[in-house]
């Protein structure tokens, strides 16, 4: 049975709910699941990976469980956003220290120079993926996300809309609007589509 928001916040301000705690965990995760992963993903794309926002997302809601059986699921619920915000901070901070802190050049880029690809190769696709991104940034939002869900972590158009809260055909019309306008921004600095 699904219920209206206004249901479930009802339900949560009411003590008398008679759902045992991993329940109240449940509902507290679909309710704002997807809003706490909005907050982390923005805050951690720059700097993180896909497993570096999963871990984000578990210690928010980590917090959030603690939280509600300390002060009740309505006053977890509000302070979902808080959480999520000062959690991917501080994963940001941390993220940032830890590649700031590791050699410019990564594993990846000393096996190519081992296996005899150029050092000025590996400059290039360095500054392209640069440019590339920064593209895609000033695409704005949601696009940018979009693009970045869809091709650099391989997701379908419906797990995207899921998390986007549109729908699938929507995201694929954006998707393809978004690459048309990505692919002029690339010809206008001379970069082959």
């Amino acid at each position: 049975m699904q219920m209206t928001e206004k249901e479930d916040v009802k339900m949560m301000e009411s003590n008398n709910t008679g759902m045992s705690p991993g329940e109240l965990h449940r509902q507290l995760m679909d309710q704002y699941g997807r809003y706490v992963y909005t907050i982390i993903y923005n805050k951690l794309r720059s700097c993180g990976t896909k497993e570096d926002i999963e871990e984000c997302f578990s210690d928010v809601f980590a917090d959030m469980f603690t939280a509600a059986d300390r002060e009740g699921a309505a006053a977890a619920g509000k302070l979902a956003g808080t959480i999520a915000k000062r959690r991917a901070i501080d994963y940001y901070r941390r993220l940032s220290i830890r590649n700031s802190r590791s050699a410019d050049i990564s594993s990846e880029e000393l096996e190519g120079i081992r296996s005899g690809v150029s050092v000025e190769e590996i400059s290039e696709t360095n500054d392209l993926r640069r440019i590339i991104l920064g593209l895609i940034e000033s695409l704005g939002e949601p696009d940018s996300t979009i693009i970045i869900q869809k091709y650099y972590y391989d997701r379908k158009s419906a797990d995207i809309a899921e998390t986007l809260s549109m729908s699938a055909a929507a995201v694929r019309l954006r998707s393809s609007r978004a690459l048309k306008k990505l692919k002029s921004l690339l010809a206008e600095k001379g970069i082959a589509g």
